[in-house]
């Protein structure tokens, strides 16, 4: 599955910190703009996964899972 997300990167002294506008959590630093993309795309995968052993872990009994589409 692929996602599409912004990158919010700011300039600091000595080097870059990141965000991902839509995914709260999801934050870095590097000492390029490069590195701190990479490490922002790494930072996205993990909270997309912690977030759903999370699910998983609080979702008692039989869940429905479906895959929706939206465009913002």
């Amino acid at each position: 599955m692929e996602n599409t997300f912004t990158a919010i990167i700011k300039k600091i002294n000595g080097g870059y910190v990141g965000y991902a506008a839509e995914l709260p959590g999801a934050n870095t630093q590097g000492e390029t703009v490069e590195e701190t993309l990479e490490n922002l795309k790494e930072a996205i995968v993990l909270v997309l996964q912690a977030n759903r052993e999370i699910t998983e872990a609080t979702m008692g009994g039989e869940v429905i899972r479906e895959t929706i589409k939206v465009s913002a």
